[in-house]
């Protein structure tokens, strides 16, 4: 037993001394293996003060179509859902009965002109003979008082002619506005009236729109300084898409604050030239207050916070980091701003900063990325 012990303790401390004699000098920083990183170019671009929110596009106008008369729809000169232009003509009115009021508002008018050149021919020639002291004063104003009457009577007329022919104009229903009609509610045959409570059509201007939005009451201060120096961009995007649907510009801001939800509304005018909003559809809004050209960017993740303040590590052309304090601005995007401390062109590690000192050496994994942002 105690030779067996012996013999382990001879081997144990054998394997110690082979050990030690294969260790080397310490490794130093740049002999250890490369730490794999994400890492991302610094870049120079404008970016801009902005105030995000939820809107709504609105049709610029909207208008109900009604008929101004009674009858019969007899033709509808349109499909639902299409565009239609100023004056076009969108449905028609059985004018026959209209006609006919015209023609004998027209009979009424003619008689009574015939009537009155005769009452003012007997009062002509009554104030002749008047003048003469050959006919009574009585006779005149008698004949006088018909023809004023008979006078009236053409003005009446010719007021019930207008009336004829306006409600005539009336049978052919036209678009007020260019827009796009809605869903077609009144179809040939069906009977109509003045002012009915529900539209015949409804056509909305979709060139241009507005998007209505609204931004909390702690912003207004600052939208009406920027304001006051320029008119200010507003840029909608549909939630699932990346980057700007429309560009337009701020053209409303109510008048009151609404103190239930302390918030204020205000519209944004789009020429939307390629109809792709519609009324009614929830956009992404951006309203940009000011731009600062040239600002320095880094993907907020390669920003970190120590004992002295912000710093990143950059990664030198031997491809080992350095710690670099910096000074830092705002953040949006995933995107931060730096004051100072980096020129556009370096690199930033955005991944694996737990396991880097000084001096450590690194290796990218995945390539630089182009936008700015870890890949």
């Amino acid at each position: 037993m105690k030779q067996w012990c012996a013999t382990a303790l001879v081997l144990t401390l054998g394997l110690i001394a082979i050990a030690g004699c294969s260790r080397g000098p310490a490794d130093t920083f740049g002999e250890r293996e490369a730490v794999p990183i994400l890492a991302a170019k610094v870049v120079q671009k404008t970016v801009y003060d902005t105030i995000r929110a939820i809107g709504r596009v609105e049709a610029y106008s909207t208008v109900d179509v009604k008929a101004q008369v009674n009858g019969q729809v007899m033709q509808v000169h349109f499909r639902q859902g299409q565009d239609v232009k100023h004056g076009d003509l969108l449905f028609t009115i059985d004018p026959r009965p209209f006609e006919a009021a015209l023609q004998q508002a027209q009979a009424n008018l003619a008689k009574d002109r015939a009537q009155y050149r005769q009452a003012a021919a007997d009062e002509q020639r009554y104030s002749i003979l008047l003048k003469q002291n050959v006919g009574s004063r009585q006779q005149y104003d008698q004949v006088e008082a018909t023809a004023a009457a008979m006078s009236a009577s053409m003005q009446a007329d010719e007021a019930a002619v207008q009336t004829a022919r306006l409600n005539l104009e009336y049978c052919a229903i036209r678009a007020p506005i260019d827009g796009r009609t809605g869903d077609l509610l009144v179809h040939a045959g069906n009977l109509v009236k003045p002012d009915a409570d529900t539209a015949m059509v409804v056509i909305n201007q979709v060139h241009p729109v507005y998007v209505d939005f609204a931004i909390p009451e702690q912003k207004l201060p600052a939208v009406r300084e920027f304001m006051a120096e320029h008119r200010l961009a507003v840029q909608v995007s549909l939630p699932e898409q990346q980057g700007p649907l429309e560009s337009g510009e701020l053209s409303f801001v109510d008048n009151t604050v609404d103190s239930k939800t302390g918030t204020i509304n205000l519209k944004g005018q789009f020429s939307n030239a390629d109809s792709r909003l519609w009324p009614g559809e929830f956009v992404n809004t951006t309203l940009i207050l000011r731009e600062h050209p040239g600002a320095i960017l880094v993907p907020s993740q390669a920003v970190q916070t120590g004992q002295q303040g912000s710093f990143v590590f950059v990664v030198q052309p031997e491809m080992k980091v350095a710690i670099r304090p910096v000074v830092i601005g705002e953040s949006s995007d995933n995107q931060t701003v730096v004051t100072s401390g980096l020129k556009p062109g370096e690199t930033v590690v955005t991944d694996g900063q737990l396991r880097l000192i000084p001096g450590a050496r690194v290796s990218i994994k995945g390539g630089l990325s182009e936008s700015g942002a870890a890949s």
